[in-house]
């Protein structure tokens, strides 16, 4: 199949990969927890539509956004799946979150009452999922504390019978759990204040459909805190949530970075490469240019540090990452030509193994494949589609 994109710097998202990673995180669960994919920052770079689709048809029960536009994007696409809104939106803009069928994180008993207000005054009601901050001190009820903060079980339950407020769901999240044995006691201690403060709200008669915890740590390291619903998000596209975790299934990177030898050429002993002279050739060697840069998401920490994979033998960065382009080592695969393939990162290496070269993490280099790299989706080794946003208006 002929798709329109030009080979210069393209990502491949392989669609049976996310299909065989979603089977095996499946196999984690028990039985009957729901699965919330979470497709926020555009499915972590992998195209937020065409993921949502394949989660969809895949069996998922819910997806996870960041934002409002993130959501909107989906049910423009004619994604039906319930969609969670884990950021702030403003609350004016409640008759969105009704019209687009959303559920909205709740954040505070004053943000509970002015969505309710707007949403009274409009004659319509809005769902939300209680955040519960049990020890991430980002968003949420405080509740780390069960004396200091016991206040806010009195505010839970004032938000959750406020008239345009469907309080449909609960949830926390965890901050340690991808530490290893080192986050176990915390990530302990987040449970049981999250499990406690559920226990005081049934208790004065406020319940919820739906509750859930884990994020894609907790989903491989503590199965025993699956409540009703996970929520995995890096371990969906194949990464792994740190070095550290204790549990590890079979996940595969769905996405590849691929670019294209466009000049190679030979230099002499003395000369330098890129900006800044950081590098110069202490032999004769081969120096090939290929037209990916920070512009594309290749970041310019990794500099001299970095490496692409063609003819299957690492090319090691030359100097400094550009904008547009970079340049690496051919001396040692002699083979090397013009229009040959350069994996900038994949399976080898991965997001993972480059990122922990300048001290990141592997969700920074695949979030931050920028949109005029196209995305390449593929199904049995062949490219279905593709999605240029380029093209977009």
């Amino acid at each position: 199949m002929e798709l329109d994109f030009i080979k210069r710097t393209w990502a491949e998202i392989d669609l049976d990969v996310v299909a065989a990673n979603y089977r095996e995180i499946k196999k984690c669960l028990n039985p009957g927890v729901k699965m919330c994919c979470v497709v926020k920052a555009d499915a972590y770079g992998h195209g937020s539509v065409v993921l949502a689709k394949e989660y969809e048809s895949l069996g998922a029960d819910w997806l996870a956004v960041s934002n409002l536009e993130e959501a909107e994007e989906l049910r423009a696409a004619g994604v039906r799946l319930p969609v969670l809104i884990l950021g702030y939106t403003p609350p004016e803009l409640a008759q969105r979150l009704c019209s687009g069928n959303f559920s909205q994180a709740i954040l505070s008993l004053d943000y509970a009452r002015r969505l309710s207000a707007v949403a009274e005054r409009g004659g319509f009601t809005v769902k939300g999922h209680i955040a519960v901050d049990t020890g991430m001190s980002r968003i949420g009820f405080l509740y780390q504390d069960r004396d200091r903060d016991s206040s806010s079980i009195d505010e839970i339950v004032q938000a959750c019978r406020l008239a345009s407020l469907i309080p449909e769901g609960i949830f926390t999240h965890f901050s340690v759990a991808d530490d290893g044995e080192e986050g176990s006691y915390y990530t302990a201690r987040q449970f049981r204040f999250f499990t406690n403060a559920i226990s005081q709200l049934e208790q004065r008669g406020v319940t919820f459909r739906v509750h859930h915890c884990a994020n894609s740590a907790g989903v491989l390291d503590y199965p025993e805190y699956q409540l009703d619903m996970v929520r995995p998000g890096i371990i969906l596209y194949g990464l792994q949530p740190s070095p550290m975790m204790r549990r590890h299934i079979p996940l595969r990177p769905a996405m590849c970075v691929k670019s294209m030898l466009c000049l190679v050429k030979q230099v002499e002993e003395g000369t330098s490469v890129s900006y800044g002279r950081c590098f110069t050739a202490d032999r004769r060697m081969r120096v090939g240019t290929l037209p990916i840069g920070y512009a594309d998401g290749y970041p310019r920490a990794l500099s001299s540090k970095g490496w692409a994979m063609i003819h299957g033998r690492k090319a090691p960065v030359l100097g400094r990452v550009c904008m547009d382009q970079l340049m690496v080592d051919l001396t040692d695969i002699p083979e090397a030509q013009v229009g040959d393939e350069a994996v900038l990162f994949g399976a080898e290496p991965t997001a993972d193994d480059l990122a922990a070269q300048y001290g990141a993490i592997g969700y920074e280099l695949i979030c931050g494949v920028s949109r005029r790299v196209p995305r390449v989706y593929l199904r049995r080794g062949r490219p279905i589609s593709v999605e240029n946003r380029m093209h977009q208006s």
